[in-house]
């Protein structure tokens, strides 16, 4: 990235770390997402507290996966574990996505193996089921994820690690609440989207209010950075009813955030939208995460020099031997240009990738230098 690109980024980011300690302001990563010259690309992965590491495994023996969720220890020791075994540049908090519309009043469970099978016992069917849920502050909700953060921040801040909170984005979310689950087709989101326009408003405009709260009060307890997955909407929705039925939710929900807390940047991901990636960024967030459906370079022409970049290795690629591997990540650090620029997966970490192909990533990004 040139100069001038770099300050564009940092000109409309100025507050951005109002929220961090002196060390963490300083910290790779935060200054990557301002677009400032860095000694090296930072890095942290998606889903890197997670079933590839042995010590997480071995902790999921003891304890399920809503026993992890709703203990702020051991939410704090299972985000810790790669940082203890890894250099990484960002310690993501251990959590889920669902318990936000647990506080709204929808029941949610997981299934055998924990992390697998979520579902929303009492789904969103017709418009009253909108009407009757709960819009209730973050920290009458959520308070377990808050404390989480607030114990992982006085960890880390010493060692100058910032600590990134996260929430699902308003259309995975209502596709989740709404078709009790994961989806195919997402054919009963549609049909709600369609034919009650005017409840999936007020469904969206519910979590909106939700979700805007929680990211507010994980900044509060001690985020330096949230990020916003929006897994699903790439999956279910072209352009048009993305710009029509989630665009303008999202965009609510990254304005909300950065008014609560505008010293705190937010990291807007998704993932299958390659063919209108505008639209995304134009959202908002400081930082736009893409997937590995398109060249890295080719997603940075597209969304423009006011925004960093993270990503976007395709996961899957952790699985091939280092011959294959280290290609595909040089091509995504020349991609990213050393600057404005956060290495990361293009989704989360699959549960089968060797550890030493992570150790051997982590180190080789911070060993990368752009050529000048």
């Amino acid at each position: 990235m040139s100069a001038a690109t770099a300050g564009g980024i940092h000109a409309t980011t100025t507050a951005m770390t109002a929220a961090a300690g002196p060390a963490l302001e300083d910290s790779v990563f935060l200054r990557a997402c301002r677009g400032e010259p860095v000694p090296y690309v930072p890095v942290w992965l998606m889903r890197q507290a997670g079933r590839y590491l042995p010590e997480y495994r071995a902790l999921r023996e003891r304890h399920t996966f809503s026993q992890m969720l709703g203990s702020a220890e051991l939410a704090v020791e299972a985000t810790l574990q790669p940082i203890r075994r890894f250099p990484l540049d960002a310690a993501v908090i251990f959590m889920d996505i669902l318990p936000p519309l647990a506080g709204m009043g929808l029941s949610i469970g997981f299934g055998t193996g924990g992390e697998e099978g979520p579902h929303v016992a009492n789904p969103i069917s017709r418009a009253r089921d909108v009407d009757v849920l709960a819009v209730p502050p973050a920290e009458e909700i959520l308070g377990v994820h808050l404390e989480a953060i607030r114990l992982a921040r006085r960890e880390l801040e010493p060692r100058g690690i910032p600590v990134i909170g996260f929430c699902g984005a308003p259309f995975t979310l209502a596709s989740y609440a709404i078709e009790g689950g994961g989806s195919r087709n997402f054919e009963k989101t549609k049909q709600l989207m369609y034919r009650e326009p005017a409840a999936w408003r007020r469904l969206m405009t519910k979590l909106v209010t939700v979700l805007s709260s929680f990211l507010a009060a994980q900044a509060r307890a001690g985020a330096s950075a949230v990020q916003v997955f929006d897994s699903w909407a790439g999956t279910a929705l072209g352009r048009e009813d993305y710009a029509r039925f989630v665009k303008p939710f999202t965009t609510q929900l990254a304005a909300a955030a950065r008014a609560a807390v505008p010293g705190v940047p937010l990291i807007n991901f998704s993932t299958g939208t390659a063919g209108y990636i505008e639209d995304v960024a134009a959202c908002g967030g400081e930082v736009v995460s893409v997937d590995w459906r398109m060249p890295l370079d080719a997603y940075r022409r597209r969304i423009g020099p006011e925004q960093a970049i993270q990503g976007n290795l395709d996961p899957a690629a952790l699985l091939a031997p280092w011959r294959e591997l280290e290609p595909r990540v040089r091509a995504v650090l020349e991609a990213g240009g050393g600057c404005g620029h956060v290495f990361n997966l293009g989704h989360g970490l699959l549960p089968g990738t060797p550890v030493d192909a992570v150790a051997r990533l982590v180190d080789h990004v911070h060993q990368w230098k752009a050529a000048s």
